[in-house]
């Protein structure tokens, strides 16, 4: 799995002049601890509006699972997917290092602990190889691809365009690194983070400074 930063919209000062407009003055008219003093006091006090005047643009590669995880955070963010009603190149299958067990808070989904039967991971990438084979089949006999993709498991790993403001992204990295968030969506969020950091570094530390 991985998120790759493709394409990006402003920085930090873009931030503060989507806010100092209110007034009509502009970043460059303020020396940097004052405008680095404005990008906290937006997000302690939740003025999220300037946040979300500045872009990312991502391609996610994830299983089908993790992607219909993701895909529900819509606000502010735009998203385009591989289609296989179109595509019939080869599946790939996402191969876990190990199975965890089930959590006792069900709601938590998952523990930390590993399942010890060899066999259990044996059998989940039997089964999806088994699919696999079945569709290559499928197309071999003629089938339509937008039909013969429904013999594929969630496992088969997906790609998608991913584009949304700052603020958006800091929701689904907020909601997606919860310790109660599904462990392979972590993986996802942690990378959009690493890069929204990297861009926006003074606005990106505030927002989690701030977030509750």
């Amino acid at each position: 799995m991985n998120a790759t930063l493709i394409d990006w919209m402003g920085d930090d000062e873009s931030v503060v002049n989507a806010a100092r407009v209110s007034f009509d003055k502009i970043a460059t008219e303020y020396p940097p601890e004052k405008n680095h003093g404005l990008i906290d006091y937006l997000a302690k006090h939740g003025h999220w509006s300037p946040f979300a005047h500045v872009m990312l643009k991502f391609r996610v590669t994830a299983p089908i699972f993790v992607a219909r995880q993701l895909a529900k955070h819509q606000v502010g963010l735009s998203w385009n997917e591989v289609s296989r009603r179109y595509v019939t190149v080869e599946p790939v299958l996402w191969k876990p290092e190990y199975l965890r067990k089930a959590a006792e808070n069900v709601k938590q989904g998952s523990s930390n602990l590993a399942v010890t039967n060899e066999r259990s991971l044996l059998d989940l990438m039997y089964a999806m190889e088994l699919a696999v084979r079945t569709y290559r089949s499928l197309l071999a006999d003629g089938v339509c691809p937008e039909q013969a993709r429904a013999v594929l498991p969630q496992g088969v790993m997906t790609e998608w365009i991913w584009t949304g403001s700052l603020y958006a992204f800091f929701r689904v990295v907020q909601q997606r690194t919860h310790p109660t968030a599904q462990q392979e969506t972590k993986e996802v969020a942690r990378a959009i983070s690493a890069d929204c950091a990297s861009k926006f570094p003074v606005s990106w530390a505030a927002l989690h400074r701030h977030s509750t």
